[in-house]
């Protein structure tokens, strides 16, 4: 069909396309949640130690806790003997000092008493010989010297007061929940997450656990971008399939309002049936693009009111390579992440790979490390609707618009698409 002069095609590369859709998003608003619900959101603001952490100094090992002076000629063929004056275990204060000739037998965690220094390990003691433990009031063989500091965390090892520790726009995940906790935060000021539409159009889509009739297929794209959605940090939000018809699919598109992006699949192809084009257009700000990408090529974007929408390809290969050049970082922008790039490595291809008409191939491979680097090898066929390929891949090998045959033994790019994700 030749597309009609209402909505003219514009030919554009990735990563054009890619700017003019970013360039319309921004963090959403701050909000604050639970550090237990915080996993995969990015923070809004830097988070600054108000405390030292540790707030003092404790042992490093188990084993007791000396004056470093006084196991300075010891040695396992001329120990050194201490006398044991107390016990001091994680969670206590133990104020009694370390005096020439004294240890305290000491835990890991253990504040560290007045007067010592460093600690001795068990294993250099004549209990790492399996003897019996030394407690207070006992004698203690030292087999190895130790200097001071050692086998000691100092106060503020960790987190030193006044330190930002986090910086906006990181990305929390356990290793974030967990130093929050040190720091005594119960909760994350963080962006809220970006509430996502997800429109499918067209008569011939059949919800699974219903009959296909004659010239049906399955909606495989709906709950497939949903959980692309979910995956990368947004809340989809369902807005069923638009049938072909003006009415259906202005009521679905109704339902946009105050969405932060509104994702659509089908019917902006320039073969596609033109109803879906001219309600855009009637009900919206919208350009058709046709993007120098594989598989896959025509795009969508623009507003319906004050919601940004993205059109995708119909084809269910298509729309989940266009969603990760173009929605995955536009979600996360509005997540406030400063890194918005999809993990990339450099891999050897295995194989042969054509890429004529002169656009930016993305094909699925299933990538393995080896002694020599990555190796990227073809996942299967690679028909834009042949879905069962993507599932077998975990990464889109990209090969430029100007490099027409990818042979076999390339280096090249790829993207891995679950590694900054899970």
């Amino acid at each position: 069909m030749t597309p009609s002069p209402h909505h003219p095609i514009t030919l554009i590369g990735v990563d054009e396309a890619r700017r003019r859709v970013l360039a319309a998003f921004s963090p959403l608003p701050m909000t604050q949640v639970p550090l237990a619900e915080a996993l995969g959101y990015v923070l809004a603001i830097d988070v600054i130690a108000g405390a030292n952490v540790p707030a003092f100094a404790n042992a490093a090992m188990d084993g007791f806790a000396v004056r470093a002076a006084d196991t300075a000629l010891a040695t396992r063929g001329h120990p050194t003997t201490l006398r044991v004056i107390a016990e001091a275990a994680a969670g206590y204060a133990n104020e009694t000092p370390v005096m020439p000739g004294t240890a305290v037998r000491i835990m890991t965690g253990a504040p560290i008493p007045p007067g010592a220094d460093a600690v001795v390990r068990f294993e250099e003691t004549e209990e790492g010989d399996g003897g019996t433990s030394c407690l207070a009031g006992e004698t203690v063989q030292i087999y190895a010297s130790v200097h001071p500091g050692e086998n000691v965390r100092p106060i503020g090892e960790d987190v030193t007061v006044g330190e930002t520790v986090l910086v906006r726009g990181t990305r929390v995940r356990p290793a974030e929940i967990g130093v929050l906790t040190t720091l005594n935060r119960t909760r994350a000021t963080v962006h809220r997450r970006p509430r996502v539409g997800v429109l499918a159009t067209g008569d011939e889509l059949v919800d699974a656990g219903e009959p296909l009739g004659p010239g049906q297929l399955r909606n495989s794209n709906a709950p497939m971008i949903a959980a692309m959605i979910r995956r990368c940090g947004g809340e989809p939000v369902a807005l069923g399939t638009a049938r072909d018809t003006a009415s259906d699919l202005r009521a679905r598109l109704a339902g946009a309002a105050g969405l932060d992006l509104l994702l659509t699949t089908g019917g902006v192809s320039v073969g596609d049936y033109d109803l879906v084009k001219q309600v855009l257009q009637a009900e919206g700000r919208i350009e058709f693009w046709e993007v120098r990408i594989k598989p896959g090529k025509p795009l969508a974007f623009g507003w319906i009111g004050e919601t940004p929408i993205l059109g995708l390809p119909g084809n269910p290969v298509a729309a989940a390579v266009a969603f990760e050049q173009f929605a995955r970082p536009a979600i996360r922008v509005m997540l406030g992440d400063r890194s918005v790039a999809i993990p990339t490595v450099t891999a050897r291809l295995e194989g042969r790979v054509e890429n004529r008409g002169g656009r930016r191939h993305y094909v699925r491979v299933a990538v393995e490390a080896s002694p020599e680097g990555y190796v990227a090898r073809i996942a299967g066929r690679q028909g834009s609707g042949v879905l069962s390929t993507l599932a077998k891949s975990n990464g889109l090998l990209v090969i430029s618009e100007n490099l027409h045959v990818a042979e076999n033994g390339t280096l090249l790019p790829v993207q891995m698409l679950d590694w900054d994700l899970g």
